[in-house]
């Protein structure tokens, strides 16, 4: 959904732009990268992957429960009466069951965790960006992480303008990320 809304926000910023009788100033950022240096991502992503680990050790624990019993079934079962055989097979069954539909619980929750928790970084950043672009009279700033960009100046990043607004400090290693970008084809 967020992808489709992107290339429609790039779709109608290049139309527009082909169709402006005057120059319109355009920056592009990688939006991917600028999240990456964001210290509140990080802070996000590790609080994301202590409530994986939860929800992965109840897995562990469920499946342990359901191989503990599935070994005293077999060993058991030989002198088991038909009634009760019947019985604990239904149980072991049910007990997989609910491994399943917790399972698929949890994958949900963890999307809908990382998603709450990555919506403020978002939110910040397109704060930001939104400034920066006002501030330097940009009229559109294209996400080049899309790869809907198939050419762009060098110049016109905007990302170190908004490391700067958000007051990242970014290591001498990384002071400008790299960005890869896939050539147009030659016609």
């Amino acid at each position: 959904m967020k992808n489709i809304f992107k290339i429609a926000v790039v779709g109608v910023a290049l139309i527009a732009s082909s169709y402006t009788a005057n120059a319109q100033k355009m920056a592009h950022i990688n939006l991917d990268s600028l999240i990456t240096l964001m210290p509140e991502s990080k802070t996000a992503q590790a609080a994301v992957q202590d409530y994986s680990k939860q929800l992965e050790q109840q897995i562990t624990a469920m499946q342990t429960e359901l191989q503990t019993k599935y070994q005293t079934y077999q060993t058991d079962s030989p002198n088991m009466a038909e009634v009760v055989k019947a019985s604990k097979e239904k149980e072991l069954n049910d007990l997989n069951q609910r491994i399943t539909d917790f399972q698929q619980q949890a994958q949900a929750d963890y999307q809908k965790k990382s998603a709450e928790l990555s919506k403020p970084v978002y939110e910040k950043a397109k704060k930001a960006i939104d400034q920066v672009a006002k501030d330097n009279g940009y009229k559109f700033v294209l996400d080049t992480s899309t790869g809907l960009v198939l050419y762009s100046e060098p110049t016109d990043d905007i990302i170190s303008l908004v490391i700067k607004k958000l007051g990242i400090v970014v290591p001498p290693a990384q002071t400008k990320p790299t960005i890869t970008t896939t050539p147009a084809p030659k016609k």
